[in-house]
């Protein structure tokens, strides 16, 4: 059946080995068409009964007496269950404080393992926050340390070329998003990797729009260091707690920034003088948020489960489905491509291009447009994403969302909306 059919995504999704996970979703909208997940994850069925066990057996009953009793030792578990999906050890993996905060305290341990190399590396699509972030360690440095860009020269990817133009022999850090935010360029890890350690560098990955979409294997890859969030592709929930990687042999050289007392050694003998722990614990500062950890595990269940392989799999077949609709449907009506087209490039979200784009996806929201409601999500200047998250997306979930936003350009219907940001995009 001809791919430009609506019977084509009806046949797919009857093919689709992994359509049952779908079902363990609250979708309770079946007029919503949710293309948003790389940047908060669709809330699992399970999580509301883990979370009301927590909160009425663990905390309400069992009160104090549940740090004995599993709390704990969360962390490493929770931790424990991401490892596979990121080719980590248990142990060099731990649920830790906000991404912001591991990028902060893993690349304040590595420029002072690195004492005496003054350059930071990193690309201009890497997330804001972490190059602010980079430049505040700059700052507390006392400046003497420079932070160095590559270039992208299509507004989609680095290059390798890029990258070893900016690794010198004085680099003591690389650290980049492992898939770009804007354009979903997905770096060759090892490569990239290798040739920071042929220059004596570190490095350090930001997974936060892999982990959960894309198969990484950081052990393969010999990675240093590795940081994520959990609330797009691994459905944490908004704000959910953060997770940080340090290789087993670099764990007891390094020291966090922060020493707070779940990274001593023996938290509850209390001396006054801190004492690392040993091994990824040490990685720890305050007292880690029950709540949180808990809402991850049933999503991390879901997804070993379905095996991060087959959902990289479905990933990039509808990737490729929803490129040849927008060839089809939406580049001649002046869209144009914003995330590259080989597989191994790309991560598990497409972007496009319009000059509209904002006052389109304003349209594509509001239920008063016409047809479904369908939440992507527009980035500066001219950015609409379209997250694929194979738990859960559909392919008439894409068929029909890239015949909303035909409709909304052909009628130009976005002209009903304020080009007026709101605050959250």
């Amino acid at each position: 059946m001809d791919f430009l059919e609506q019977g084509y995504a009806i046949e797919q999704d009857a093919n689709d080995k992994l359509k049952h996970f779908r079902e363990k979703f609250l979708m309770n909208d079946s007029n919503l068409i949710y293309l948003d997940g790389n940047s908060l994850g669709m809330l699992p069925a399970a999580t509301p009964r883990r979370i009301e066990h927590v909160i009425t057996k663990e905390w309400g009953k069992n009160l104090i007496r549940s740090w004995n009793d599993g709390w704990y030792e969360r962390s490493k578990e929770i931790a424990a269950k991401l490892a596979p999906l990121i080719g980590a050890q248990p142990d060099e993996v731990i649920m830790a404080d906000s991404t912001s905060v591991n990028l902060f305290k893993l690349a304040y341990a590595a420029l002072q393992l690195q004492s005496g190399k003054k350059a930071i590396v990193s690309d201009e699509l890497n997330f804001p926050s972490d190059i602010y972030l980079l430049q505040g360690l700059v700052k507390l440095f006392g400046d003497k340390h420079e932070l160095r860009l590559a270039r992208s020269h299509d507004n989609m990817g680095v290059s390798k070329n890029e990258i070893v133009e900016q690794l010198k022999d004085d680099t003591a850090l690389l650290t980049l998003s492992h898939v770009a935010f804007k354009s979903s360029f997905l770096y060759d890890m090892k490569e990239i990797t290798d040739l920071a350690h042929e220059k004596g560098a570190m490095v350090l990955w930001d997974l936060s729009h892999s982990a959960g979409a894309v198969p990484v294997k950081l052990n393969d890859c010999n990675a240093d260091l590795a940081i994520g969030c959990t609330y797009k592709y691994l459905n944490g929930g908004p704000g959910s707690i953060a997770f940080l990687y340090v290789r087993r042999d670099l764990q007891d050289q390094l020291i966090s920034p922060i020493w707070g007392w779940f990274g001593q050694k023996d938290p509850f003998n209390f001396r006054l003088d801190y004492e690392p722990a040993v091994g990824i614990q040490r990685f720890l500062a305050g007292t880690p948020p029950i709540l949180s950890l808990s809402a991850i595990e049933p999503a991390l269940d879901l997804m070993n489960e379905a095996g991060i392989e087959n959902l990289r799999a479905k990933s990039m077949a509808q990737s490729r489905y929803l490129i040849q609709l927008y060839k089809h449907f939406l580049e001649p009506l002046g869209f144009s491509l914003g995330s590259l087209e080989k597989d191994q490039e790309r991560g598990s979200h497409v972007s496009v291009h319009h000059p509209e784009a904002y006052r389109i996806c304003k349209a594509l929201i509001d239920p008063d447009t016409g047809g479904k409601t369908v939440i992507p999500d527009f980035r500066e200047p001219d950015y609409i994403r379209l997250g694929i998250t194979p738990l859960y997306t559909s392919y008439m979930d894409i068929y029909e969302a890239v015949m909303q936003i035909k409709m909304i350009a052909e009628q130009k219907l976005y002209n009903r909306f304020s080009l007026q940001k709101e605050k959250v995009t």
